[in-house]
């Protein structure tokens, strides 16, 4: 048979198969990487938290959240690779509203947690088709810590100088009335493949 004829024969078949994603391995690969990513960015944020709430005080540790926070996701997706950022339904942050697929991972998540998985396993991932091409989606878990509810809890957990100085910088706060264990939101990672 002559060349042309066998790329004739072999086009589609190697279309078929770009078409139809990564292999098993390789998403399990980019799922690591995932993993590596989300675990890096609530390192790094919880640790820049920590040290705040302990030289500023809880109201001074906000300024944390607002500003360092996107900082660090924009960080962890040159470093690895992905689009990383923090979503969560009850948004504080405006730019925090998840998308369908991220409030679907998040309800997935907490179904789980009912369900009786420790918090600190949540996670999924999925290769998903878009307008622009398939992309890998991964979400994280974001469960609430005892330290979240000085700024995530219920009214009596909340000080009064942290209030005034959240409705002074998220007048559209959604992100209270938590107990700890919640799920408060994910760490959302995608990558276009």
């Amino acid at each position: 048979m002559k060349a042309p004829a066998l790329i004739a024969l072999a086009l589609p078949v190697m279309l078929a198969a770009c078409a139809s994603g990564p292999s098993a391995e390789e998403q399990a690969a980019m799922a690591a990487d995932a993993r590596k990513a989300s675990g890096a960015l609530i390192q790094k944020l919880g640790g820049e938290l920590k040290t705040a709430i302990k030289e500023q005080g809880p109201a001074g540790a906000i300024n944390v959240c607002k500003e360092r926070a996107p900082q660090i996701a924009a960080d962890m997706s040159k470093q690895f690779n992905f689009d990383v950022k923090r979503v969560s339904p009850k948004n504080r942050n405006p730019a925090g509203i998840p998308d369908a697929w991220e409030a679907e991972a998040q309800a997935g998540l907490e179904k789980r947690l009912a369900a009786g998985e420790k918090p600190e396993t949540l996670d999924t991932w999925q290769i998903v088709s878009t307008s622009g091409g398939k992309q890998f989606r991964y979400a994280k878990a974001l469960p609430v810590q005892p330290m979240c509810l000085t700024c995530h809890g219920g009214p009596a957990d909340i000080p009064e100088g942290v209030k005034e100085r959240l409705a002074a910088e998220y007048p559209l706060d959604k992100a209270t009335g938590y107990a700890p264990g919640m799920v408060r939101g994910i760490v959302s990672i995608k990558r276009s493949l």
